[in-house]
């Protein structure tokens, strides 16, 4: 029944047992949303990567709920509920609403209400087509003659009244008078933030490549070779080569010192003149710090790679090589460090071994993989994944979808395209699209896609496809959106129908992505349009742009016309290459125009007027010609451009005060009218030193600056940009002074100021109004004569960025590599009570600033690289992203703290922050010397005589081959303390032992309560007569740590914070103390515990000895347990530890995988991937996202137990 109180969103509870096999359970009306609202929504949450759970079925048959229906609310973590008119008519409606609240109550539920097209008040009260629905309700039990039926009846109708009051008193979200787009896209934010998911590193669904993961992981982890490996996927284009190369990566890549994946490499070589630098840069800013030097020289960057990848280990990914040119560029011909991984894909088996790495002395390894068409069976689940959601086909859809596995021919993308085109088909619909496939003379694919684009209803979405194929890919997903919109396209929802059909993808940094066999497709769609006559297309790309320039072909049928002559010189051209503006006039409808690096000589008179987007990257002259006419132009695009100032003036004498009339006189209209510009973008152009007018650009959403190195001076009149959204000033290093005004805008939400070096600023957030801002700034008006503009002088008497205002509608600000101190920063940051996220990383901040906690809406926070950080404490409460990562071999970070009161977070650390000393993450890690660890901490946990480790030194190290000596240490995690030292004997208090890897035992009986289990094993080096070289490994890898209670069903697999010691003998101790909380292990119960290591794992340690004693509890009564001081009390108050919560780290197997990784990397399951030895086969981690929550609420600090 629905219990109806209220109780705190995501507290402990029962939940911890669930398995989530859903996110999200979308409960709705039929026959008001299934189509409209409801579809888009369902849409929109699944390529958002949020699981979610919609019944396909229309037609409700039998009184209760299909068990499915069930099984899919109690496996999910978050309900929506469309509350719409008839929603109260359906009884199945309301019986998934009093389940889904029962499900709130019981396990913390996230329940969201959508009110759509419906009152709050009316499903509250009951009243209109609730109350009418419901009085029908009632009038089932005045005609039922069954007295039974009735009570039932009438118990029914009474959950659902109270289920409709309780949903109306949770805080939901009101469809009315919101735009659907907007109002979809603000549910899914909001679903993200409550269930903390990630979507930055989404892993591809793979299916059918069970042994190709297995071979490149097992490829990955070979260290038996001290040479790079060069591993090459082989395959046909659309076969699966990327989406596995990209799983592995993004499992993978945290395991090197440096990382990238380039992606889409023979395209972007092919498709601009300088797409071999673009990517060479990319790869440089992956592995090292971005370069800031404009280069232009291939061989330049090669070498700097080079230099990188010689003193790094790094794993790269060459995604879609077609030349062995551009692995000469992205390799060189120098060594790669030890350990060193390339992967490289490409359809072309003889290119990696005939390049330049494979003509040097010393070769490097290399293997091939080739990929090859799926079998029947996992073709027909690929196919029924995407067409039904599930591995099998409906039934009666069984012998057709053999017919459409069989004539795809085992290729993944056909499959994958063909099964969205007939996601919700009926049988009918799925034969009639095979025998029109049948009937096609082209090859598989190419008729698939070709059919995917024809069945779109809408020619907007066709129209858009095309747009995108010819012009857009690879381009920002929301400035697309605002250009096409502007062209009367239909974006926001035609991008979500492309994406419906995986015609289109959107890239890690929102950028739009095709596939090559799709955009060629979409490409020869418009050659269609004139096969002969490029001119009379409706698009233009590449060398029929520069035929139909060259021999002023333009027709009033171009639509969009994009030239990148860099990309064409090196080919042979036949004409000039310089065109004339007149080649343009004829373009009359023409509203995309991209002319990158083009010599255009002429006026800009006829410059057709529909322009909506204008791209000039290299513009020649040095400023924007008086006589280019854009009053339509909605995004401008001038980087890379020689513009030495940006300045657009209207007609003054509308403007101006009747005497600055008389003062300047008649003043011609400019014909550079932006008045419906909304992005404006000149990054990179190095020799402009000012921008103004902004008071003549009211619709400027976006400012991007960013690498304009020479630039001096923004002019105050942005204020006057009232829908200025994002501003990015980014490595404008000679800017002397940020406008004050920029503290007046009131949409601003995103500042960049990166690499700006306001590291002597203070930073003030303002909020002035005009009169104010005008006498700050001692504003005077000057005549100049010779000319007819106004010239408005600012007086400042303060030097380079003094005092920074920030407006205070901030959402993101960035600081990035500033130089900012920690006393840089103001003590309170609270009046910017919008912000949330803000990035300070690569400064010299010691500890955080004091006015960070003070920000009331802070979720993200980012402070990566900081390389001078050593505290971390005071962290605002509402923080949902903590980013600690560092790059850095040796960080200086020592201590996080996080408040008891914190909600769990994403936590961000990187392997690089892992310290061997001293060092201590709240809830996660604590280590300390053991020379300075309490006696009485020590006897609590059984260990005594241990007096002989002080002033012994050991030497651990990371996977990254870092090492370092410290003191014997104390470690702590999980709730289990660790120690390591140099020993022939274990301590004579492990009283039970046996030789060799595993040992089990009874625990024997006691009057006392079992507080814990030591376990010691001895470890003996492969190399006794060895030096430590690291580069040779004769560090010992730790083994992992199982413990099972056989007879509770309860196994912990333990893989210790460190992962390899040495300490200067032969034979290492390694002794650890399992802390138990309640009855996690008890008297009479059997228990297993075992050293294992991973089997392909080369010159491990042998285990000669292993041991266990048991530490019991002193006997005392819980009330004179309370008045004395528990020295154990803050090690239980620890929140992820054996019996507190550790539902994140349990798998679907009952088993506990207590592992750093999972918190280092909460995104992925990379923790349960390198344990695969040890778990049953299919196991995953019950919580797709770990969130991490350094401290319980528990009272007391004692753990409890959560079961298995």
């Amino acid at each position: 029944m629905v219990v109806l109180s209220e109780f705190s969103e995501g507290s402990s509870s029962s939940s911890s047992t669930h398995d989530h096999r859903y996110d999200v359970f979308l409960s709705f009306r039929g026959v008001d949303t299934r189509k409209s609202f409801t579809n888009h929504l369902y849409n929109a949450l699944t390529h958002a990567n949020i699981t979610t759970f919609l019944d396909d079925e229309e037609i409700e048959t039998g009184e209760d709920l299909k068990p499915e229906l069930e099984s899919a609310i109690r496996g999910s973590r978050a309900s929506v509920v469309v509350l719409s008119e008839n929603y109260a008519i359906s009884t199945w409606c309301l019986d998934e609403l009093v389940l889904i609240l029962e499900q709130r109550m019981k396990c913390n539920n996230v329940v969201i209400p959508i009110y759509y097209h419906v009152e709050p008040t009316h499903v509250r009260k009951q009243e209109n087509s609730f109350g009418e629905a419901m009085a029908k309700h009632r009038q089932m039990i005045e005609a039922e003659t069954d007295e039974n039926k009735r009570n039932q009846w009438a118990q029914k109708i009474e959950l659902w009244n109270k289920a409709l009051r309780e949903v109306a008193d949770l805080k939901g979200k009101d469809a009315n008078g919101r735009l659907e787009v907007e109002f979809i896209d603000e549910i899914v934010k909001d679903i993200f933030r409550r269930l903390h998911i990630s979507s930055r590193f989404p892993l591809p669904q793979l299916i059918g490549m069970k042994d190709s993961i297995k071979f490149i992981i097992s490829w990955l982890k070979d260290a038996s070779s001290h040479m790079p490996d060069i591993l090459t996927i082989l395959g046909m284009g659309g076969i699966g080569k990327t989406s596995l190369a990209k799983y592995v990566y993004v499992l993978h890549s945290h395991e090197f010192d440096k990382s990238s994946f380039i992606a889409d490499i023979s395209r972007r070589c092919d498709e601009k003149y300088n797409g071999m630098i673009d990517v060479q840069k990319q790869l440089y800013g992956d592995i090292s710090k971005p370069s800031l030097v404009q280069i232009r020289d291939v061989s330049i960057y090669t070498s700097m790679i080079e230099s990188v990848v010689a003193r790094k280990k790094v794993f790269l990914v060459l995604d879609d090589i077609s030349s062995i040119d551009q692995l000469d560029a992205l390799l060189g011909s120098k060594r790669f460090h030890p350990g060193s991984k390339i992967l490289i894909t490409t359809k072309d088996a003889w290119l990696t071994q005939s390049c330049s790495p494979f003509k040097t002395k010393i070769k490097p390894n290399h293997a091939e993989h080739k990929l090859e068409g799926l079998s029947t069976t996992e073709s027909q689940k690929l196919l029924c994944f995407h067409a039904f959601m599930c591995n099998d086909p409906k039934p009666g859809y069984e012998e057709v979808s053999q017919k459409i596995v069989k004539y795809c021919e085992g290729h993944p993308m056909a499959l994958k395209v063909l099964g969205r085109s007939l996601h919700n088909r009926d049988v009918t619909y799925w034969e009639g699209y095979i025998d029109r496939l049948k009937k096609e003379n082209d090859s598989p694919i190419n008729n698939i896609l070709r059919m995917s684009f024809d069945s779109f209803p809408s020619e907007n979405d066709k129209d858009l496809f095309k747009y995108i194929a010819c012009t857009f890919v690879g381009m920002d997903r929301d400035d697309v959106v605002t250009i096409l919109e502007a062209c009367g396209i239909e974006t926001k929802i035609g991008i979500t129908n492309l994406i419906d059909k995986c015609l289109l993808s959107i890239g890690w940094n929102n950028e739009l992505m095709m596939h090559q066999l799709v955009q060629e497709m979409g490409r020869f769609l418009v050659r269609e349009e004139s096969l002969y006559k490029p001119w009379e297309r409706s698009r233009l790309w590449g060398h029929e742009s520069f035929m139909v320039l060259d021999q002023e072909k333009g027709t009033k049928n171009v639509l969009g016309l994009t030239l990148d002559m860099r990309m064409l010189e090196k080919k042979k051209l036949n004409g000039s290459l310089e065109f004339k503006t007149d080649a343009l006039s004829k373009m009359d409808r023409l509203m995309l125009l991209q002319l990158n690096y083009v010599q255009i000589m002429g006026s800009y008179k006829n410059f057709p007027k529909e322009l909506r987007w204008l791209c000039m990257h290299g513009f020649p002259l040095k400023s924007i010609p008086s006589d280019l006419s854009m009053e339509n132009v909605v995004a401008l695009d001038m980087s890379y451009s020689n513009i030495e100032s940006f300045e657009i003036c209207y007609s003054y004498p509308q403007r101006l005060h009747k005497r600055l009339k008389q003062l300047i006189g008649s003043c011609t209209k400019d014909k550079r009218l932006l008045g419906s510009l909304k992005i404006l973008n000149l990054s990179f152009c190095e020799q402009i030193r000012s921008v103004r007018g902004f008071d003549h650009l009211p619709k400027l959403e976006s400012l991007i600056l960013k690498g304009c190195i020479g630039l001096l001076e923004v002019c105050e009149s942005i204020e006057q940009c009232f829908e200025l959204v994002l501003i990015d000033l980014s490595y404008c290093k000679k800017l002397e002074k940020l406008p004050r005004s920029l503290g007046m805008l009131k949409k601003v939400k995103t500042l960049l100021l990166n690499g700006c070096y306001i590291g002597e600023s203070q930073i003030k957030i303002r909020d002035m109004d005009s009169s104010e801002m005008l006498k700050s700034n001692n504003i005077r008006i000057n005549t100049i004569t010779s000319s007819s503009t106004v010239v408005l002088h600012a007086m400042p008497s303060y030097s380079k960025f003094s005092v920074i205002s920030l407006p205070r509608s901030l959402v993101r600000l960035s600081l990035e590599n500033n130089n900012l101190s920690t006393e840089s920063f103001p003590t309170d940051f609270s009046c910017l009570y919008m912000l949330k996220k803000l990035y300070l990383d690569e400064n010299p901040i010691v500890s955080l600033p004091s006015c960070v906690k003070t920000l009331p809406r802070l979720e993200t926070l980012s402070m990566r690289d900081c390389k001078m950080l050593t505290t971390v404490e005071h962290l605002p409460h509402t923080l949902t992203h903590l980013n600690l990562h560092f790059d850095s071999n040796k960080p200086l970070l020592r201590k996080v703290v996080f408040d008891p009161q914190m909600s769990p977070l994403q936590f961000s650390l990187g392997r690089r922050i892992v310290a061997f000393s001293s060092f201590e993450c709240e809830g996660m890690v604590k280590i300390q010397p053991m020379a300075g660890v309490e006696e009485k901490l020590l006897c609590s946990l059984g260990w005594t005589k241990l007096d002989f480790l002080n002033g012994k030194h050991v030497t651990t190290s990371s996977s990254y081959g870092e090492s370092e000596e410290s003191e014997i240490q104390m470690y702590y995690e999980f709730g289990i303390f660790s120690t390591i030292y140099e020993g022939q004997e274990m301590p004579n208090w492990i009283t039970d032992r046996t030789t060799g890897l595993s040992m089990s035992f009874t625990i024997p009986s006691s009057p006392n309560h079992l507080t814990g289990i030591n376990f010691c094993c001895q470890l003996a080096s492969p190399f006794p007569d060895e030096k430590l070289v690291l580069v040779d490994y004769v560090l010992l890898d730790f083994p992992v740590i199982k413990l099972s209670n056989i007879t509770k069903n309860l196994t912990w697999i333990y893989d210790h914070y460190i992962d390899s010691v040495y300490a200067g003998g032969d034979c290492v101790i390694l002794l650890s103390h399992w802390m138990f909380g309640m009855n996690e292990m008890e008297c009479g119960d059997h228990v297993i515990v075992s050293v294992r290591w991973a089997p392909d794992d080369i010159g491990d340690a042998v285990s000669k000895e292993c041991g266990v004693s048991f530490v019991y509890d002193d006997g005392k009564k819980e009330e004179e347990k309370e008045e004395e001081e528990d020295v154990l009390g803050y090690y239980k108050s620890w929140n992820h530890i054996i019996g507190g919560d550790l539902t994140a780290f349990q798998t679907t197997t009952g088993e506990y995988i207590l592992s750093k990784d999972r918190i280092l990397w909460p995104s992925l399951d990379i923790a349960l991937l390198n344990y695969y030895y040890l778990c049953v086969e299919g196991a995953h981690f019950k919580d797709k996202i770990f969130s991490f929550k350094a401290l319980s609420q528990r009272k007391s600090g004692v753990p409890v137990d959560h079961g298995p």
